[in-house]
């Protein structure tokens, strides 16, 4: 288990808003009665940067960010099973670089829809309970890999529907998954966190054939010889408390906890002892407060180049932190007199220009950087 080294102490950004980018709402949409879950821009093709995908409830809405803040609704997937309510939805495509979608929620069945003909594309069932979050690998965005109640962490191939890879086991989480997270240069390595208050880190490098097999499996998904992963190369108990988001930002990490008192995103650096897998020191860098973010299943999205991360809270405000700089520097807070309902996810475009949030009471709001 990874200890937290004393004697370097980590730097507390302070919430007094440089205003270095202020943003307006420029548009609040309503989608529903139903709680929207989550929000994602398409990142994977730059034909559609200004895309984005919510879920809630047993729907998928596909949108497209227009100037002036208008948003045109472009299409909606209703699953067939009125009880599913989806928690999590990632842009992938296949090796043709068609754009899919890719969502999972409480049946514990992922959802991969083909967007260019709006049909469901693929069904995977693998996992025994619902599923917190699905990431795509950005190298190779035929890759999704899902987080789910079950304790375990699954690698898929979107093109093929095979389930690849289990991250599971001896050494895996001991409760939900919440969150899980592609390196972005790494091919190999994933990093998962959860209600076992750690982070672990993964590597695939000795299964990397197995992932390239998927692509030229003919025989039935089912036949495929998934592998299990049952050891991490690293575990982190960086945190006290449920961890419910991670995301890399390079070879670092940041991890949001829910907490009782401080809530805050920390960024550390992962030190791992090359003889003992599974063991080394956990480096915390820098801290990110987050104020009235103590309910758990709120995550923070970053921009295309990872220079800011927004992050939205119970009480219906965004904290916009500048990610390179130390100490970190809040970019922005922002509050609007009728944003009362929690945000579960936001999504910042491309050039973080945009931010999205989706909130508790189906309400999408959309706030635009006022140009200097």
């Amino acid at each position: 288990m990874a200890r937290t080294a004393i004697g370097c102490e980590p730097l507390v950004g302070s919430l007094t808003p440089s205003k270095k980018r202020e943003y307006r709402v420029t548009n609040k949409l309503q989608e529903g009665k139903r709680p929207l879950y989550a929000v994602v821009f398409n990142f994977i093709d730059s034909r559609y940067f200004n895309v984005f995908a919510t879920v809630g409830g047993n729907r998928v809405t596909v949108y497209q960010c227009l100037e002036g803040g208008v948003i045109a609704a472009l299409q909606s997937y209703v699953d067939e099973d009125k009880e599913e309510s989806f928690y999590t939805v990632s842009w992938a495509c296949n090796v043709d670089g068609i754009p899919f979608l890719v969502a999972g929620g409480i049946n514990g069945i992922i959802r991969v829809i083909d967007v260019s003909n709006e049909k469901l594309h693929k069904s995977f069932v693998g996992h025994g309970d619902s599923i917190n979050e699905i990431r795509t690998q950005p190298l190779k965005p035929s890759l999704v890999v899902s987080a789910s109640k079950d304790e375990s962490v699954r690698l898929w191939n979107v093109q093929t529907g095979i389930c690849i890879l289990i991250f599971a086991g001896a050494g895996g989480h001991r409760n939900e998954v919440l969150s899980v997270d592609f390196h972005p240069s790494d091919i190999y390595r994933i990093a998962s966190c959860g209600m076992d208050n750690t982070v672990k880190i993964w590597s695939m490098k000795e299964f990397w054939t197995y992932v390239e097999k998927s692509f030229t499996w003919t025989d039935l998904p089912s036949k495929f010889p998934t592998k299990y992963v049952q050891f991490p190369v690293f575990i982190a108990s960086v945190h006290s408390n449920y961890v419910d988001c991670n995301r890399w930002l390079g070879d670092f990490i940041l991890s949001k906890v829910k907490l009782s008192v401080d809530n805050e995103i920390v960024l550390w650096e992962p030190k791992m002892k090359e003889q003992s897998p599974g063991e080394g020191t956990a480096d915390i860098l820098q801290k990110y407060p987050v104020p009235e973010c103590d309910i758990w299943f709120i995550k923070f999205s970053c921009d295309f180049h990872y220079n800011a991360a927004a992050i939205g809270n119970r009480e219906g405000k965004i904290f916009v932190w500048e990610l390179q700089s130390s100490p970190p520097v809040l970019i922005a807070r922002l509050s609007h007199a009728q944003s009362k309902s929690p945000i579960r996810q936001t999504a910042m475009s491309y050039d973080g220009s945009t931010i999205l949030s989706c909130c508790e009471d189906g309400a999408i709001w959309r706030w635009d950087a006022i140009p200097t």
